[in-house]
């Protein structure tokens, strides 16, 4: 199998030239009915094909009819992502309005079940449900991927090795799924446990070079495991077609402005771990199982809990161990100018993440319902009100996309 199939084709090119640090976001929000704010389904509406006539590719169906997903351009800075993020929730929340509906950002809804979700109708979704069966019907979670743009494929491989120490890190600042199906799960990411039970997820091993990753996924496809690199879900990993590495360990966070602050810490993470790489010195690799104890006690226990220093080899408040990674990055942050949004994840340590504020509400009100209305109004906060100015400014689809969207209208047509 020739790599080029694998999804994993990039020249190689000077492992020490300096990456762009560009950013990309992902996001995947909840549809709500505006009234009970439990999940609804968009399939028979008109909330996609209105929203692929403004936002092209950057909208598109996922596997739950009650789930959109959108994406940003390629965003020099955090900045411009923020604007993105913005601009892309404001035309998203204002088209589910005009549809009698209402989005929201967490990584779980507090009281939905998935056996009463719809499946998209998509060739791609039902060969996933056959597949995975009752683990794809159950995926009913929401996630944010933070692209950043690190073209050398060696470079990526050796920054995922380093950058997998910090993952249990920022689960614990994004964490926001606490509850499921009505129930207070006792974890502060119940996402990342979902979303464990499918195969090849969590963090990945350490690789030695791009090289041994390259026969690592050209063994999975001559053996049948997969078709290409796109089905491999770790945490982070190598994007198999963008020249990125994509961090996906995250839950959605509520606000812009956590979304941003956590993008702008993967960014200057990546940017810090760079700056000891082109100096031929490295961060401390330490082995995946070592780095899943972090990860489990940041599932459990957000920024409440203790992580495991494991230089010092001893446990510390997940708080003071974040204080300490935003000092090991401070000095690359006003390079990448984003020490203002940075500065959101001080805001986050004091007043709590999502599941923290989140379990607060449920504790005031007793409520699964007001919890999803909490959900729904922070996912608001800072949105445009008028989104008239921003119609003409994406760009015109790509083939890919019109090829995507002709797809979709044959299921929906063939569905009736």
């Amino acid at each position: 199998m020739a790599v080029e199939d694998a999804g994993v084709s990039f020249d190689p090119g000077n492992p020490y030239e300096r990456p762009s640090f560009t950013l990309g976001i992902e996001e995947e929000y909840m549809v709500l009915d505006p009234t009970t704010y439990d999940l609804k389904s968009h399939v028979n509406l008109e909330l996609l094909s209105k929203g692929r006539v403004l936002l092209h590719e950057h909208i598109k169906p996922e596997m739950h009819g009650s789930m959109l997903e959108i994406g940003t351009g390629i965003c020099n800075n955090t900045t411009e992502a923020k604007f993105e993020v913005t601009k892309i929730r404001s035309i998203v929340a204002h088209l589910a309005q005009q549809n009698g509906l209402r989005i929201g950002a967490a990584s779980t809804h507090p009281f939905a079940r998935w056996q009463d979700q719809e499946i998209y109708p998509d060739e791609r979704y039902k060969v996933m449900v056959e597949d995975m069966q009752m683990l794809a019907r159950s995926l009913l979670i929401f996630g944010m991927h933070i692209h950043v743009g690190i073209a050398n494929r060696e470079t990526q491989i050796q920054l995922m090795n380093e950058m997998r120490y910090f993952m249990p890190h920022v689960l614990a600042i994004s964490s926001n799924s606490p509850f499921w199906m009505g129930m207070n799960s006792g974890l502060k990411s119940y996402r990342s446990k979902v979303f464990e039970r499918f195969p090849r997820t969590a963090l990945p091993d350490s690789f030695s070079s791009w090289r041994e990753y390259e026969s690592y996924v050209e063994l999975l496809i001559q053996t049948g495991s997969i078709d290409n690199a796109k089905k491999i879900w770790w945490d982070i990993r190598p994007h198999p077609f963008f020249p990125t590495l994509e961090i996906r360990i995250c839950d959605l966070p509520m606000r812009v402005e956590e979304t941003i602050a956590i993008a702008a810490l993967c960014q200057a993470i990546a940017a810090k771990l760079f700056s000891l790489y082109e100096k031929n010195l490295s961060f401390r690799s330490y082995r995946r199982s070592l780095l899943m104890e972090n990860k489990w006690r940041a599932v459990r226990y957000g920024l409440d809990g203790k992580l495991i220093d494991f230089g010092r080899q001893r446990e510390m408040p997940a708080r003071e161990l974040i204080l300490e990674l935003l000092a090991f990055v401070d000095d690359v942050v006003d390079d990448l100018g984003s020490r203002k949004d940075l500065e959101y994840v001080y805001h986050i340590l004091e007043n709590g993440s999502g599941a923290d504020r989140q379990l607060k509400v449920f504790k005031e009100t007793g409520s699964m319902e007001e919890v999803a209305k909490y959900i729904h109004t922070e996912t608001m906060s800072g949105l445009f009100s008028d989104i008239t100015p921003f119609i003409d400014e994406f760009k015109a689809p790509s083939d890919e996309a019109i090829a995507e969207k002709m797809s979709s209208l044959r299921s929906e047509n063939s569905s009736e």
